[in-house]
């Protein structure tokens, strides 16, 4: 299907001036507003605002007089250009009207001055096209430069680009927001695109306040109604359903009562985003009736407002698909749409199929987590998943791009999943491919870095975000790119000013390149101590298994003493001090208040990363047998605890040597979120009753754990998991020992071939390891393929360590 379905992208030069050419000096500019429109005065004082923040120096606004021998920035709708002083209408004859949210951008030159015209097709046009000219001009203090190349026009190819915003206590920095700082904040995201902003209602999955809040949130969410409608942008609310019976009239008098205070509140709303679930699961006959009454009220108090809602649910069924689908093509007068989010079992192309054409498709992509995300990050080393969690800090331009084309052409647009402002750069790409696909992103960071930094850091902050996104590939301990990012960003940190020093987006950047070398540095050192223990275990026959537990024991709990990494690990815990203090982001639950698992990576800088817990803890337990025989054989069995023995097969699926292995899906630019075929996943099992969503190096029976458990291979939902192996002996006889561990708690059946059973449906979480024969006839040719599928509803299959073991007599 063709980008062109929804909106063309149109650029064309206006005027005869060549598009590439010398930058003018518009330093002593006057801004001219020529407009009747509702918000043309506030877009001009917007434009005034962010040149005077840039430039240090006034710049006036002038709406019925014309400053002779000076630049001109010259605002107008093009409903308006005629209007214009004659000096302007002269170049204008052949202006042709552009598509919704468009702006043009024309050069004048005469003998008096120089002048840019920005015509907004409407309002949203002209706030755009502000945009454009304040990512694209060479500033700096006492200077404003404006590139000739700024001439042409642009349309954005999708009507919806937004993020979500949520003020509540989950989110790693917008708890903390005040009033002013969602207004810059919002503004900013405008500036580069943005027409929709999603928020959440005071009821959520989520506790009701937080020590961060600024104000209530009904008065919080009442403001930023006010600041999208001010920007004139879309208000979208994600809005789950909450209660515990959405049948019974008591029950339905009282969650109406709560949605008619909300919708009271808000200046403006567009859109209700209502989640099928995750949080709030009902049945889809159910959910529609509750949505009908929804709609009733939600007219009272926003007339032409819309209702989308997502098949988003954690343990689908056929059936319920089958309703939901019902009730989505019949379509109900109030329904805007359908919504394609996380845990969205139905593939994007698939669900295209299934919704009436007619029925727009908005995403709702996760750009914000990195652990148990809809999106994960491909090749993610152990290390940095443990220390850097589900909502770090995470600038992924390039594979944000990538996910966004894969599937863009399917929907109208995305209002992102974000969390807090650890996303921050990654906002900006969605909006910016959102606007036009076929940008590269590197234009995208470079507007970025100008416009929030100054034009003489353009390429080293881009360079310097780009290199932190190649950080997260491959492993951490051959990763040459680590330490040469952290010398970036020194060398930037070196020369920055302090003003600069205290800009969020610049600390987010420090203290990823410093979180990233020590954590590289500490898994050096926690390799060798390992490694050094493990050396000295396998003298156990030769000097006797007591001395070599207490000596391994020592080796294992030595400190870790190294001033140059220690120092790395104190500028990490400056700048999160830093970032607290100028945007509010929680990277610690103390002092900072973050909530456990989400923004709170700086707590990880001391997290193990060997295997030093497991074998302590078998060591202890080893040291208590007798006789000696006893501890010997013990020690034998920890120490090759993976050896599969001579002839036999050993894999981690966490670990690239074995993903040759796994039979794949689809590439990522056909399946960026694994629904059609396997992933790399984190996650160990059971703590007690709770389950584990993250990487933790304890899990079943509050044991410590290998740390080949804390990673999977894993398909989604009933996808089936398929790993082949080669070069069996057909005249030998195995068995198979697998570990079964991952976040998820599945009931998974094994097949070899898809016709030979190894195991009917068991529960996995309740133990790690399990074991099994393998028939011969699996592999008469030397090859078998096993095959795990679960059982409908569940959340899907996951394995992390097959032995494939010959069996002697």
């Amino acid at each position: 299907m063709n980008r062109l379905i929804y909106f063309s992208l149109v650029f064309t030069i206006v005027t005869s001036v060549p598009v590439f050419g010398q930058a003018l000096d518009f330093s002593d500019a006057v801004i001219m507003q020529n407009s009747s429109g509702k918000r043309a005065g506030h877009f001009a004082r917007i434009l005034q605002e962010e040149l005077e923040k840039r430039v240090g120096k006034p710049f006036l606004i002038q709406t019925d007089t014309i400053s002779e021998n000076r630049s001109q920035i010259v605002l107008s709708l093009y409903a308006d250009r005629k209007s214009l002083p004659n000096r302007y209408i002269k170049g204008l004859e052949n202006l042709q009207p552009q598509s919704p949210e468009s702006y043009q951008i024309i050069l004048q030159k005469d003998s008096l001055s120089t002048s840019f015209l920005i015509i907004g097709q409407d309002e949203r046009g002209l706030l755009y096209g502000i945009g454009q000219l304040l990512r694209k001009m060479d500033w700096a203090m006492g200077k404003l430069n404006l590139p000739e190349s700024l001439v042409g026009s642009s349309s954005p190819v999708y009507p919806i680009r937004g993020h979500q915003l949520g003020y509540r206590p989950k989110t790693n920095a917008y708890d903390a927001f005040t009033v002013e700082r969602f207004e810059q904040y919002i503004r900013e995201l405008a500036l580069f695109g943005t027409n929709s902003i999603e928020i959440v209602p005071p009821r959520t999955d989520d506790d009701s306040s937080s020590r961060h809040m600024t104000l209530p949130a009904i008065e919080m969410i009442s403001e930023q109604s006010r600041i999208a409608d001010e920007l004139d942008l879309d208000l979208w609310m994600w809005y789950p359903n909450m209660g515990e019976d959405y049948q019974n009239p008591d029950s339905q008098v009282t969650e109406l009562a709560e949605r008619e205070e909300v919708f009271a509140a808000l200046t403006r709303l567009d859109h209700l985003f209502v989640p099928g679930g995750d949080p709030g699961d009902l049945d889809p006959d159910t959910l529609f009736a509750w949505l009908e009454k929804t709609a009733e009220l939600l007219l009272e108090y926003h007339p032409g407002a819309k209702i989308w809602v997502s098949p988003q649910v954690f343990r689908p069924t056929q059936v319920w698909f089958d309703r939901f689908f019902h009730h989505i093509n019949k379509g109900y007068p109030w329904l805007g749409g359908v919504v394609f989010g996380p845990w969205v079992k139905i593939p994007l192309p698939e669900l295209r199929k299934l919704v009436q054409e007619g029925i727009p498709i908005r995403r709702y992509p996760d750009i914000t987590h990195s652990l148990s995300s809809q999106y994960p990050i491909a090749d993610w080393d152990l290390a940095l998943a443990m220390t850097l969690g589900r909502e770090c800090i995470n600038p992924r331009p390039v594979d944000q791009k990538t996910i966004h084309n894969a599937l863009d052409q399917l929907a109208v647009g995305s209002i992102s999943y974000s969390e807090g402002t650890n996303d921050d750069l990654n906002k900006f790409v969605w909006t910016d491919q959102d606007w036009d696909p076929d940008r590269k992103v590197t234009e995208t960071v470079r507007d970025y870095a100008r416009f929030f930094f100054g034009s003489e850091w353009t390429e080293p902050v881009t360079q310097g975000l780009l290199a932190e996104e190649a950080n997260l590939k491959g492993s951490l301990l051959t990763n040459n790119q680590v330490p040469q990012t952290l010398l970036q960003w020194q060398e930037m940190e070196a020369r920055a000013s302090s003003e600069m020093l205290g800009n969020f987006r610049f600390q987010m950047g420090l203290i990823r390149a410093y979180f990233d070398a020590y954590i590289q540095q500490k898994l050096l050192h926690d390799t060798q101590q390992e490694q050094l223990a493990r050396n000295i275990l396998d003298l156990a026959n030769q000097m006797g298994s007591r001395w070599v537990i207490d000596t391994a024991m020592q080796i294992l709990e030595n400190p870790w003493k190294d001033p140059g990494a220690a120092r790395l690990k104190e500028r990490c815990i400056e700048l999160a001090n830093s970032l607290y203090q100028s945007i509010g982001a929680q990277l610690t639950i103390v002092p900072h208040g973050a909530a456990p698992g989400r923004g709170n990576f700086i707590d990880n800088l001391d997290a193990v990363l060997n295997d030093s817990p497991w074998l302590m803890d078998n060591l202890r337990s080893i040291a208590t047998m007798e006789p000696e025989e006893a501890r010997l054989r013990e020690l034998k069995h920890l120490i090759h605890r993976t050896n599969p023995g001579p002839g036999g097969f050993y894999d981690n699926f966490g670990t690239p040597g074995s993903w040759g292995k796994v039979v794949h899906g689809k590439a990522l630019i056909e399946d960026p979120g694994s629904l059609y075929g396997p992933r790399v996943s984190f996650g160990v099992g059971l703590i007690g009753e709770e389950w584990v969503h993250e990487v933790q190096a304890v899990g079943f029976e509050g044991k410590a754990t290998p740390k080949a458990w804390m990673t999977q291979i894993n398909t989604l939902f009933d996808t089936p998991l398929q790993i082949r192996y080669e070069d069996l002996n057909p005249d030998l006889k195995y068995r198979l020992k697998v570990a079964y561990t991952g976040r998820f708690r599945s009931k998974m059946k094994l097949s070899v071939d898809e016709d030979i059973l190894i195991h009917d449906f068991i529960e996995t979480g309740q133990q790690p390891v399990y074991s099994f024969p393998l028939p011969q006839s699996a592999y008469r040719d030397g090859s078998l393929t096993f095959t795990w599928t679960c059982g409908e509803g569940e959340r899907g299959s996951q394995v992390a360590e097959i032995w494939i073991i010959p069996e002697t007599e």
